[in-house]
């Protein structure tokens, strides 16, 4: 405070010089004096210095006045905000009964509070259907076919861990259950448990997420049908560097026991590796290859083995303008499987292959078709053949219906002409599912 009225001395000082200069100066325009008097100087100086005096007397009186108060005593005023309604109430607070009244918290701490140990869960039904004639591979006319429900959550910020509880007519199962750590030196990305082999790209996806009610007939004659490879092991990821695409690569190693191979021993593991390469053609287009390997004991015997090889391809148009109503997608798999047979007979080298199309032609509808075609993996010689028209339309991001035709002909001379059809919905956040 003392230095707030030395420097308001010195302001008044300069103000009153100023305040002189600027009426001796527009007195000088209006009529200049020929000589200033000197009585008028003397005046001025004297008030100048009679001004000093009163102004060092209240500085004087204002450091008695600092010196003689208690330091503490003008602090609280400074500190008090004016608009301060909320204190008033808690300083009541201790005259009521002496249980503390909990702190005011925003009105989403107690949600997010609740929720920080809870995964993040949904339900997802496939509901199927369907109508005509298979005397060869039926299908129940109404049937809750699955219902998945998802367990995801971030462990630590080096870890993250995904459940999938698949419920079906046989029973419930542990579909996929596998912990993530995504950021190991090296930069690998490591999964470890139960979960879907990186083997191509229909084997890794769950069955809601299919564009088709049912699975190509490759998946079922050579990847073992609905599961197709899925079993408890390892996965090791690594990006590749380059300039050209994306590039990644990918080891496995299972336990050895799924539809295709089989485990006898402790040591009889099956072994999986793909390289996957994404790549943009375009603003709106990309092309997505890939190549995969499989190796393991198979069931023929104590010492049978089945390799397996894969390449697919995919090409997808989105243009970004109209991405909400016009996409094309179109993918084609090739599955090779050599087969030991041990005693059984000579080795079975099978081959089966899909062609896939789809096309967005409204916001909520899209039209597909597909062609396939496969070997028996236990008799090469037997090729069965399908061909299907879909339509799906959604509803809403939550739920899908989808009509499907398809005929199949299989190696035994039975025709099947059936209408499938199938309801998804879905309750909760789900997560995304691999690209």
């Amino acid at each position: 405070m003392r230095y707030g009225f030395r420097w308001a001395r010195v302001a008044v000082l300069m103000a009153i010089v100023a305040g002189l200069c600027g009426r001796a100066y527009g007195g000088q325009q209006a009529s200049p004096p020929p000589e200033p008097q000197a009585q008028d100087v003397a005046a001025l100086r004297a008030t100048i210095e009679q001004l000093r005096q009163q102004l060092d007397a209240l500085e004087r009186k204002v450091a008695a006045l600092e010196a003689a108060t208690p330091p503490a005593a003008p602090a609280p005023a400074p500190e008090a905000p004016a608009p301060a309604p909320a204190p008033a109430p808690q300083a009541a607070a201790p005259a009521e009964p002496a249980v503390p009244m909990p702190a005011p918290q925003p009105a989403t701490a107690g949600a997010s509070g609740s929720k920080v140990f809870n995964p993040d869960m949904a339900v997802i039904g496939n509901f199927v259907g369907a109508a005509g004639s298979n005397t060869f591979d039926p299908r129940p006319a109404l049937a809750l076919d699955e219902a998945e429900v998802s367990l995801q959550a971030i462990v630590d910020p080096y870890a993250r861990a995904d459940f999938f509880l698949s419920g079906s007519p046989d029973g419930i199962e542990v579909e996929e259950g596998f912990i993530t750590f995504p950021a190991l030196p090296g930069g690998l990305l490591v999964k470890v448990g139960k979960m879907k082999a990186q083997f191509g790209k229909v084997n890794t996806q769950h069955a809601h997420v299919l564009p088709w009610v049912d699975e190509p007939l490759p998946m079922r004659n050579l990847l073992g049908g609905d599961e197709g490879l899925n079993d408890s092991g390892i996965s090791v990821s690594r990006l590749i560097p380059n300039k050209l695409l994306f590039l990644e690569a990918t080891g496995e190693v299972y336990d050895g026991n799924n539809g295709v191979f089989a485990s006898h021993e402790r040591s009889d593991l099956t072994y999986v590796g793909r390289l996957h390469g994404y790549r943009d053609v375009s603003e709106g287009s990309n092309i997505d290859l890939g190549t995969s390997y499989a190796y393991g004991h198979n069931d023929a015997g104590l010492h049978t083995n089945t390799q397996l090889f894969g390449a697919d391809a995919t090409f997808r148009y989105r243009p970004l303008r109209r991405a909400i109503y016009q996409r094309f997608l179109a993918r084609t798999e090739l599955f090779w499987s050599k087969r030991e047979m041990g005693d059984l007979g000579p080795r079975q080298d099978a081959f089966g292959a899909y062609l896939t199309g789809e096309y967005q032609f409204a916001r909520r509808w899209i039209a597909g078709a597909r062609y396939d075609w496969s070997d028996r993996a236990t008799d090469a010689s037997l090729r069965d053949t399908s061909g299907s028209f879909l339509l799906t339309y959604w509803p809403s991001e939550f739920s899908q219906i989808r009509g499907q035709y398809r005929r199949t002909s299989y190696a035994e001379g039975v025709d099947a002409n059936e209408v499938l059809f199938q309801f998804l919905f879905a309750i909760g956040a789900h997560g995304a599912h691999a690209f």
